[in-house]
């Protein structure tokens, strides 16, 4: 097994708390991680558990109208809203109990802000949370500790490909980076199995994003994050500096074809299973006649009248 993950690289744990702690909207998510959430939802069809009770870690971030399609998809299941801050968790609050969101409570359909019991969940649904995780190993150790045996956890986050143009334009104007470094998918998938899960799955994929001007560039990058590099600019930038940058990137719509500037996002997607525990061994090890039966009907030893 390879060696612990520093991750993610150059990330200001302090600058990340205090973006994690941002009020947030409690009806609309980044466009972005909705279409996430939209395209990660289609490994769902391949998975046959169907959830009994399931966790949407950070669903105000994550995606609003993304947990209204997991409600439906898993309609007599018992939706759990999980919010680190307590602020977020009130919104979570008010949104469970707004006229909007009653649509979305049908007969059978069970929504509340909280964790259930520990190992308890079937399904733990994390969109676009890890890349600005001050601990990411731990949120991990974390998630496996709430899921059952044979839960599996979907995520999805930056990847170190993310902002390559906008990276380039810092680089050349000799700036502080304008983002820390994202994690490359094969380093989630060593972190998975350190935390305790079995079988991960990583992909990745480019979604490349145009826009008409650098206004609404800028626009979008503020909705979607702040700079956490741990060496960015200390102060505050003036009128010369953004006058800078915006001719830089105007500079870069001049060499496309349609006159638009364009910023590419690596999205990395995991899948990870929580295995039956094994039994630690020893000189002597003792293992009760319970744990054995789960070991084995897990091995399919047993026959159903066992």
């Amino acid at each position: 097994m390879s060696p612990p993950v520093s991750c993610p690289p150059s990330l200001d744990p302090v600058a990340a708390a205090r973006w994690l702690a941002k009020p947030l909207s409690a009806v609309n998510s980044p466009w972005l991680h909705e279409e996430v959430a939209s395209r990660m939802q289609e490994s769902l069809d391949f998975i046959k558990l169907q959830p009994r009770q399931w966790i949407h870690w950070e669903p105000l971030r994550g995606g609003v109208k993304a947990h209204a399609s997991l409600v439906q998809r898993y309609p007599d299941a018992r939706a759990w809203l999980a919010c680190e801050q307590p602020r977020h968790q009130q919104e979570a609050q008010q949104l469970c109990a707004s006229k909007w969101w009653q649509v979305f409570k049908g007969p059978g359909r069970r929504q509340q802000v909280g964790q259930p019991p520990e190992q308890s969940a079937d399904m733990i649904w994390a969109n676009m949370q890890l890349h600005t995780c001050p601990d990411p190993q731990g949120l991990l150790r974390v998630w496996h500790q709430a899921l059952a045996v044979d839960g599996f956890l979907m995520f999805s986050c930056l990847g170190p490909d993310t902002l390559r143009e906008l990276r380039q334009i810092y680089a050349r104007a000799g700036w502080p980076a304008p983002a820390h470094e994202f994690t490359d998918m094969h380093d989630w998938g060593d972190m998975l199995v350190q935390a305790g899960f079995a079988e991960p799955v990583m992909d990745m994929e480019q979604i490349t994003l145009t826009y008409a001007s650098p206004e609404s560039l800028l626009g979008d990058l503020r909705e979607l994050g702040r700079n956490l590099h741990v060496q960015r600019f200390a102060g505050l930038r003036g009128r010369a500096w953004k006058q800078s940058l915006t001719d830089a990137l105007m500079s870069l719509a001049q060499t496309q074809a349609d006159g638009r500037l364009s910023l590419r996002f690596e999205i990395v997607y995991g899948h990870a299973l929580k295995p039956m525990p094994r039994a630690k061994l020893a000189a002597k090890t003792e293992i009760g006649l319970s744990q054995m039966r789960d070991m084995l009907r897990s091995s399919g030893g047993m026959s159903a009248k066992d």
